[in-house]
């Protein structure tokens, strides 16, 4: 099985700069994720964009849209900030012959504590079962992106009805 993983930004590719005192997104961590575990799959990554998704805008969904679409590998994962990520699925929504699996984090993968690690795989499983359609892969669960929402309160995605 071949997967791509396009990185898009997010807090999972976020890296914090000591003498700037703030974070910025980096280099996609998903590459470093993976390169760890003893997996059966073989994957490509490609850096569509290096944005915290509150930065994103309809021309860059309308980028990430079309590689996506031009993309022939059927099965494909999305790192993705957490805010908008809905958004951009829902962009998504209607490339056909594409199982497509956005995922993120809700702390750096760099921190010790963070989700992202088990985000990544979650999202690996899904892509790897699910039939075609688009899907929002966090914490522990698989999402219609039309039927959830994030919970800033509590920090995790929720399935609304």
């Amino acid at each position: 099985m071949r997967i791509k993983i396009f990185a898009v930004g997010g807090t999972i590719d976020k890296v914090y700069f000591d003498k700037l005192s703030e974070y910025q997104v980096g280099l996609p961590n998903v590459k470093e994720i993976l390169s760890h575990l003893p997996i059966a799959f073989e994957y490509e990554i490609e850096s569509l964009l290096r944005k915290d998704s509150l930065d994103m805008d309809d021309s860059d969904r309308e980028l990430v849209r079309a590689r996506v679409a031009a993309e022939p590998c059927a099965k494909i994962i999305l790192t993705h900030g957490t805010d908008t990520m809905i958004e951009t699925a829902k962009r998504l929504s209607d490339i056909p012959g594409k199982c497509m699996v956005l995922t993120g984090a809700m702390q750096p993968a760099h921190f010790k504590s963070s989700d992202a690690e088990f985000n990544v795989g979650v999202a690996v499983g899904a892509v790897s079962a699910l039939p075609d359609g688009v899907y929002i892969a966090m914490n522990g669960r698989i999402f219609d992106p039309f039927k959830c929402r994030k919970n800033r309160e509590r920090g995790v995605f929720e399935e609304i009805t």
